[in-house]
């Protein structure tokens, strides 16, 4: 359980000051179809296991993923500043969880048409959860259209869990 918990932090630190950075910058919007994420952390002293998930977007689900996510950063974080360097997007950002000031660098690679990969590295302070320090890889590839009974924002756990990312938000499109 501790092992689940530790990686919801770190997953959860990652897309909060990644999504709230794109309202500074502009990142590509990912192409349209099945995604299939792989999520790792690690504490320095362990690595949990990958966690798969796939993803079923368009482009307005995207879009509005990633403004709910820069709403939640613009309202915990003090500091989200993201650049290009050399075909990079970079992002810092200090943000608050709970009592916990989380300080994150991130480097994230690709096209975002046919993958990308997220490498974050954050200090926590005061520690949290017995962390100092953390590390988080997202490595995402498209793996084509979106499957048959699948619908944008649509999001499938390795465990068979699934659920809708924007009904789950009420951020549902209206038809």
């Amino acid at each position: 359980m501790k092992t689940h918990i530790r990686f919801g932090i770190a997953a959860a630190t990652c897309l909060l000051f990644v999504a709230g950075a794109a309202r500074a910058l502009d990142y590509p919007p990912r192409k349209p179809g099945l995604w299939e994420l792989s999520i790792q952390s690690e504490d320095g002293a362990s690595k949990t296991p990958a966690m798969q998930t796939q993803q079923c977007i368009d482009g307005a689900t995207d879009k509005a993923m990633r403004e709910m996510g820069g709403s939640t950063g613009q309202q915990a974080c003090s500091k989200q500043d993201m650049r290009t360097e050399g075909g990079r997007i970079v992002v810092d950002s200090v943000c608050k969880i709970g009592n916990t000031t989380a300080t994150t660098h991130s480097v994230i690679t690709g096209d975002f048409g046919t993958g990308y990969r997220m490498e974050s590295r954050s200090s926590y302070n005061p520690p949290m959860m017995g962390r100092k320090e953390g590390t988080a890889i997202v490595e995402a590839k498209w793996v084509g259209p979106c499957k048959a009974g699948q619908k944008p924002g649509d999001m499938m756990m390795s465990n068979g869990m699934k659920m809708n990312v924007l009904e789950m938000t009420g951020g549902a499109r209206k038809k």
